[in-house]
């Protein structure tokens, strides 16, 4: 009796566990700046993910990136499809906890600019997008 609910205990923790693996989504976004700016642990890249395509109601997650080169990964993501934007801070002096300020390089992950691409995955998926930028695109 101790022994069958042992294993049924063990396939019902393996079930659990297997479901909450296959509950998040996750994306990568690589990053590549290609602009004048210094990127570094005071001058960082931040890329922003958003539920809607036109930016607005703020981003559902934001991570920093000091390289000019490099990757950041959003895990458990609830929503699909999500967009995807980046900022660089020339002054150093930014945080992320704001729109970004005037003379801040802007970037988005899109096919089409100014029309972000939307980047969708499944539960217990992984997508991986490249967004690359420069200086050419600022807040004003």
């Amino acid at each position: 009796m101790i022994q069958r609910l042992s294993t049924l205990l063990g396939i019902s923790l393996l079930v659990a566990a297997f479901a909450f693996a296959q509950s998040g989504r996750t994306i990568q976004v690589d990053v590549n700046y290609t602009g004048s700016g210094t990127v570094d642990a005071s001058h960082k890249i931040y890329v922003a993910l958003w539920d809607s395509a036109d930016f607005s109601g703020g981003p559902a997650a934001v991570k920093g990136l000091e390289s000019k080169n490099g990757s950041v990964k959003f895990t458990d993501i609830q929503k699909s499809p999500v967009f995807v934007s980046a900022a660089y801070d020339p002054a150093g002096k930014w945080e992320a906890q704001s729109p970004p300020p005037s003379g801040s390089s802007l970037g988005m992950y899109a096919s089409k600019p100014p029309t972000p691409d939307p980047i969708t995955t499944e539960p217990g998926k992984t997508a991986k997008v490249k967004l690359a930028f420069d200086d050419s695109n600022k807040v004003p």
